[in-house]
Parts: structure tokens; C-alpha cells; sequence
């Protein structure tokens, strides 16, 4: 049987998906016409790892084994959400180009969010 979530961890699952869902829509809704084509595609690709790494983050908390990898592979998750889906929207909505820089840190923390989940999933031989 699968060991209850703690409510800061639910409550970040939470926030990362519905989070996900308000920024999808804002970008569609209240952005068109008042940033160009390539701020829209900048936000559009803000988005879209923020989805899929918000599943990520649910599927890590529910359906990896307890450990220091499942802990990490969610913390992981979640700083690459805030960094890099976050420095894109900071863009898309006219921050300085320089901004951009910190946007692979985020990338970094996604890849190693995955190796971490690859982590957990091992077996001991």
C-alpha cells in the first residue's frame, strides 16, 4: 500500500498543475494582442514544460518508491518549473534579454529531476 502524501508535497502537486492550467490560459486569453508573435511562442514553451513537468511532479509523488531519489527527482521537478517555465514567462512579458541566462539552470534541473527519478525506479540487483 502506497504511503500517504505529506500536505506541503499535495498542496505543491496542486499549485504546479493548476498553476499550469492559469498561466495556459492567461497566455491565451489576456496576452493575445498585447505581446507579439514571438513572446506568445515564448510563453507557449513556458507552458508546456510547465504541464508536463507538473505530471511529472504528480506521477514522481504517487508513483515512485520513498527515498532520497523520489525526493530529490520532486524537488527537482519543482525548482525546474519556477526557473525555467518562469524565466520564460519573465520574457515573454519583456524582461531583459539577459534574463535568459538563468533559463538552462532550469533546464538542468529538469534533466536531473529525470535521472533522479531513473534512480528511484532501480532495483537492487
Amino acid at each position: 500500500m502506497r504511503q500517504p502524501v505529506n500536505a506541503s508535497t499535495a498542496f505543491s502537486v496542486g499549485l504546479a498543475g493548476a498553476s499550469a492550467v492559469a498561466f495556459g490560459a492567461f497566455g491565451a486569453h489576456a496576452l493575445r494582442g498585447v505581446i507579439d508573435a514571438d513572446g506568445l511562442a515564448i510563453w507557449h514553451t513556458g507552458v508546456e514544460y510547465h504541464f508536463w513537468h507538473a505530471l511529472a511532479l504528480f506521477a514522481a509523488v504517487l508513483g515512485l518508491p520513498e527515498g532520497r531519489a523520489r525526493r530529490a527527482a520532486v524537488v527537482l521537478f519543482g525548482a525546474g518549473i519556477v526557473v525555467f517555465s518562469g524565466s520564460l514567462y519573465a520574457l515573454a512579458l519583456g524582461a531583459p534579454r539577459w534574463f535568459g541566462a538563468i533559463t538552462p539552470i532550469g533546464g538542468v534541473a529538469f534533466i536531473a529531476g529525470w535521472i533522479a527519478a531513473a534512480f528511484a525506479l532501480r532495483r537492487p540487483l
